[in-house]
């Protein structure tokens, strides 16, 4: 199958983002894209401290967020917009207001029906990041990671225009889906979803996830005992994207609606 053109492009960029220049045009290339971008470096280095401009894309927070403590309290993973959130019509989900997709689709095949099932009417939330925020995620509550499953695809861009023209985006585009389960054995999913530019998605938990590269077929990670905690670093996306939660139904209370603002480290629902 030969290569999609909206991999090709990212694939291109990405060399761009990675390339070190010589510390005068790097500098140019950091400032002119905080500038051009709005970013606020407030919680970072100063821009001419990263050697490319995926560094900067990637950076760290010089120090971490406080965030309620509390297990009953569920963060968001990120920084982003809250582009749609609510309630699984059984195994329906917005990807925007007047646009949905079948949950089952999104997870994909290596997902029994019983396992798909439990979300259905269940809550949904979509973080959309932009080119602008902080790019790293971190673990919502203290959790089980009991399956990875990457699924190659397309890299069309994620924002409201593409959102509204482009009927199953999130399905067509590749993805890592991470099947999680709670302290309370409550099950719930966490998708990455890839978008156009760079469109890497590192897992730092399991390095043979390479995205944006030529794999063809999905690959299935399994774990018998692997444990993250609230708050863990555990991956970036190298340009902004989208994360999706699909909750167990009656697992989660929100406190968020579509077009929130949120930052990684806010509580955004409630732990039933």
């Amino acid at each position: 199958m030969s290569k999609h053109i909206t991999s090709a492009i990212s694939q291109a960029f990405g060399k761009f983002a990675n390339k070190e220049f010589s510390k005068p045009v790097q500098n140019f290339i950091n400032n002119g894209y905080v500038k051009l971008m709005g970013l606020d470096m407030s919680e970072f280095h100063s821009p001419d401290t990263y050697s490319s401009l995926n560094a900067l894309f990637t950076r760290r927070l010089k120090e971490d967020r406080e965030y309620s403590l509390d297990t009953n309290d569920f963060i968001s993973p990120c920084d982003s917009l809250i582009s749609e959130c609510g309630e699984l019509k059984e195994d329906y989900s917005l990807q925007i207001k007047g646009m949905r997709y079948k949950s089952d689709e999104l997870l994909g095949e290596h997902f029994s029906d019983e396992e798909k099932k439990s979300v259905h009417h269940g809550a949904f939330v979509n973080f959309y990041l932009s080119p602008k925020d902080y790019h790293r995620y971190h673990i919502p509550t203290n959790l089980k990671i009991l399956r990875a499953v990457h699924i190659p695809g397309k890299l069309y861009p994620v924002n409201f225009a593409s959102l509204r023209k482009r009927h199953n985006l999130f399905i067509e585009n590749e993805r890592v889906v991470l099947m999680c389960e709670n302290a309370s054995k409550k099950r719930f999913y966490m998708v990455l979803v890839g978008a156009l530019n760079v469109g890497v998605m590192q897992v730092s938990f399991e390095p043979k996830i390479k995205t944006n590269a030529d794999a063809q077929n999905s690959s299935v990670y399994s774990y018998e005992d692997l444990h993250l905690n609230k708050g863990d670093d555990f991956g970036c996306f190298e340009m902004g994207s989208t994360i999706v939660i699909l909750a167990q139904r009656d697992m989660l209370k929100l406190d968020v609606k579509a077009g929130d603002n949120v930052e990684y480290g806010d509580t955004i629902a409630k732990v039933n």
